[in-house]
């Protein structure tokens, strides 16, 4: 029993350091819009099958205010909580606006808005996870990482910072960025990653990315 009870334990432990070495929260079945496939999109509240086309040709969305642009045809203000409780946008949580992050559902939306500022510029998701902890507990936490990021410094970031992005191969993403340092400017990263990805999918990495 006492082993028993150290593993689960253990097991806890890693649950609780495996998201610091990130810097994009992971997902609890949080659906990213600009990744999402059409099956996917369709176990969304409310959506329908004209809205998840839209989305997708929409898409890279820079931020929520962008999908909810998107949404809004179709989707009340009403729904909107439920939508974005199971699809949403990462929000920076260094340059996020009150609108996005206000989007987060959560039964205090102005706390959100307050706390998550309050401790701007945030070097790290363990940042993040450190602060939040004094107002939440580690379920919602975990629940609210799903929502954020901290920018990659696309010089220096470790190997699980950048695999923490978000990618269909994120070994792939990791050897390619890293390959091309030390970048000077964005542009060389947009010119050099567009051997790799179309325009679009460019642009939807260099949202997870700083150069400073």
């Amino acid at each position: 029993m006492n082993r028993l009870k150290t593993l689960v334990a253990i097991a806890a432990l890693f649950a609780v350091l495996a998201p610091l070495k990130a810097q994009v929260g992971k997902s609890q079945g949080l659906l990213d819009a600009n990744r999402a496939t059409e099956q996917e999109l369709m176990t969304v509240p409310n959506m329908t099958a004209a809205l998840a086309k839209a989305i997708i040709e929409k898409r890279p969305f820079a931020n929520v205010t962008e999908l909810g642009a998107v949404l809004s045809p179709t989707i009340t203000a009403a729904q909107l909580p439920a939508v974005y409780g199971k699809l949403f946008v990462h929000a920076n949580l260094n340059s996020a606006t009150d609108d996005e992050l206000r989007a987060i559902p959560a039964p205090q939306p102005a706390r959100i808005l307050r706390e998550f500022k309050e401790y701007r510029p945030y070097k790290s998701l363990a940042d993040f996870h450190r602060e939040m902890r004094k107002y939440w507990d580690e379920t919602e936490v975990a629940r609210l990482e799903q929502y954020v990021f901290v920018p990659v410094k696309l010089n220096t970031g470790t190997d699980d910072e950048i695999l923490s992005i978000p990618a269909a191969q994120p070994n792939r993403v990791l050897r390619e960025f890293k390959e091309y340092r030390p970048y000077a400017d964005i542009e060389k990263f947009r010119r050099e990653m567009g051997k790799y990805w179309d325009a679009k999918e460019v642009k939807r990495l260099e949202r997870y990315i700083t150069l400073n």
